[in-house]
């Protein structure tokens, strides 16, 4: 039975699942196209970080940065041999429930195009594509994305 809820993102389960992350990050885009949080800018007091289980087997994780006008999704993975199974959905309406719960108006988040399974995966969600925000850079791979929570 999937189960997501709240975790440390220095564990050892969720934080295997971030480093494999990072690293297709980094194989795919170069760097300053990279934008991820490290591990211990996942623990920020801003953060609330999910993972997703099956049992002791931790399939996904997600996180809500809280910022001043907005909440941004970051740190979405699925383990690759847990894909097709709902953890991203799962995970993303987590997310979407802790930031109505902190009284969040809005989601926002930044993808690369060549992930076009979570391109889809945010569309199916109720997100759209949205000009650049935040400290983001103008780059030729970033998708930006919002959702209305109000």
């Amino acid at each position: 039975m999937l189960i997501v809820e709240e975790a440390d993102p220095r564990a050892e389960g969720p934080r295997i699942l971030l480093e494999a992350s990072h690293a297709l990050m980094q194989a795919m885009f170069p760097p300053e196209e990279n934008y991820f949080l490290n591990i211990e800018e996942l623990c920020a007091p801003n953060i609330t970080f999910f993972a997703a289980r099956d049992g002791a087997m931790v399939l996904g994780t997600g996180a809500l940065a809280a910022k001043d006008t907005y909440g941004e999704v970051k740190s979405m993975f699925t383990a690759p041999d847990a894909r097709g199974r709902g953890v991203a959905a799962a995970i993303l309406r987590a997310i979407e429930a802790a930031a109505r719960e902190q009284a969040i108006p809005m989601l926002k988040l930044e993808t690369g195009d060549p992930l076009k399974s979570a391109v889809r995966l945010y569309e199916r969600a109720g997100f759209s594509r949205c000009d650049i925000f935040g400290d983001y850079v103008p780059n030729s791979s970033s998708v930006f994305m919002e959702k209305s929570l109000s």
